[in-house]
């Protein structure tokens, strides 16, 4: 019987995972409740595939063998409802594509951080001449590179989205950043449902492969005493201490040990500052050590490497204020990194589409080291009933407003950060879009 595959979303990963379905014999169909991008659609096109935009058919869907799901559609919508209802399997575009290939998996999730460790990963890689591809949530679909362009090594950025759908997937080498409280829209508000899917991250591993992981993050240490792991461990944190492999010795030296490799270098020759940015270059380091790597590769690599758009992005001065974009930070956490790696006076710009967010986290460095609140969105008052009495807070409604006021506060040697703690989805279609709005609104200012 010839197996039925509908793929549910039609971006990056939908569009990979069709034409990968086409290519192993599949019967496929593409189906997306929105509008199909028309690079896309262009790909659907040019390999025959059938597909539909702007709503569901439901007795074709329900038809299916297996489902491939995006990341973004939540289970609650009414077509996964039916699906489920249904006992259809479903899976993500990673596990399906995990299945056509024995190439090598580095694969690396975590609340924060997980992009910049990715890419970093991926760059050190390249340097060292290994044919290695980037997917997940940046790069090219990993279905598409397994069906048209593939290599011997992915390196995977991987959400808890993703997570969900991956059953019998097995990363060589898995790497945790850290949990802190994010998407619990998606998770019943459920703390424990978020930490066991950034954890499948570790399934199907065996002795010979490799877990990295913040040794001091308390969520990750609680869940390792209640689970048992099967793979190697390698933890890293910021100070010395017993059983770690990656750590800062007391000549601000990074020391990196595995039985793959090892390397030592100055902290002050990292490329990324700031704390987070330490502990995104050790995952990365790890993992670059444990594939054997060169240590003059791997130096070399973490020394050139030129960051990530939207995270920490510095854009320009204007009138003596450095202006930085943050909008990747959409939790509090990533927030609370941004604002420990500033050391001017800031006015920071906050607010977007709130995902339940307890804003006491960052309280300690917001009364530190901000001079001022921009609130920027839809709905502000939970932002302005948090802060004020801390710190002056100034409600907008747009980029525009927002981007105003934040100049009127400052003065020259402050920094102005963009830094929303929230989701874009209140004025934007994305926190990329927010991110260059942001930037060619302040280029204007010039």
């Amino acid at each position: 019987m010839n197996k039925k595959i509908v793929v549910l979303g039609a971006g990056e990963s939908g569009a990979g995972a069709a034409v990968l379905a086409k290519d192993r014999g599949y019967d496929v169909f593409v189906s997306d409740y929105g509008k199909i991008a028309p690079q896309y659609k262009k790909i659907l096109e040019d390999e025959g595939i059938a597909w539909e935009e702007g709503g569901h058919t439901m007795s074709r869907i329900l038809d299916a063998t297996e489902v491939v799901k995006s990341p973004g559609i939540a289970k609650e919508t009414p077509v996964m409802q039916a699906v489920l209802k249904k006992n259809i399997p479903v899976i993500s575009e990673i596990e399906f594509a995990g299945r056509f290939t024995d190439a090598r998996m580095v694969c690396i999730t975590g609340s924060n951080g997980k992009t910049t460790t990715t890419l970093l990963t991926y760059h050190i890689l390249r340097q060292a001449g290994i044919d290695v591809g980037l997917a997940g949530n940046v790069g090219k679909s990993l279905a598409y590179q397994v069906a048209r362009s593939p290599h011997s090594t992915y390196v995977i950025e991987l959400s808890s989205f993703q997570l969900d759908d991956m059953y019998s997937f097995r990363a060589d080498i898995a790497v945790l950043l850290n949990i802190t409280p994010d998407h619990l829209d998606r998770y019943d508000h459920r703390m424990e449902n978020y930490v066991s899917a950034k954890f499948r991250i570790l399934q199907n591993q065996t002795p010979q492969d490799a877990f990295i992981y913040w040794k001091a993050d308390p969520v990750i240490n609680s869940q390792l005493e209640r689970i048992k792991v099967e793979a190697r461990q390698f933890p890293f944190d910021a100070i010395q201490a017993p059983g770690l492999a990656a750590y800062i010795d007391e000549n601000e030296n990074m020391v990196v040990t595995t039985p793959d490799g090892s390397l030592t270098m100055p902290r002050a020759d990292l490329s990324l500052n700031g704390l987070h940015n330490l502990y995104n270059s050790m995952a990365a380091a790890l993992s670059a050590c444990l594939l054997d790597i060169k240590s003059s590769v791997i130096r070399n690599a973490l020394h050139d490497f030129e960051g990530v758009e939207h995270r920490l992005e510095y854009v320009c001065d204007v009138d003596g204020v450095r202006y930085i974009n943050d909008s990747k930070a959409t939790n509090v956490n990533s927030t609370w990194y941004a604002l420990e790696s500033m050391n001017t006076p800031v006015v920071l710009i906050l607010g977007g589409k709130d995902k339940g967010n307890d804003y006491s986290e960052i309280l300690p460095l917001v009364r530190k080291k901000v001079k001022s609140i921009v609130a920027m969105g839809v709905h502000n008052e939970k932002i302005v009933d948090f802060f004020s009495g801390e710190v002056p807070v100034t409600s907008t409604g747009s980029l525009d407003e927002a981007i105003a006021a934040a100049r009127a506060c400052a003065v020259a040697g402050d920094t102005v950060l963009l830094s929303p703690c929230c989701a874009s989805f209140d004025l934007f279609s994305s926190y990329e879009d927010r991110g260059r709005k942001f930037k060619d609104a302040v280029r204007k200012l010039k």
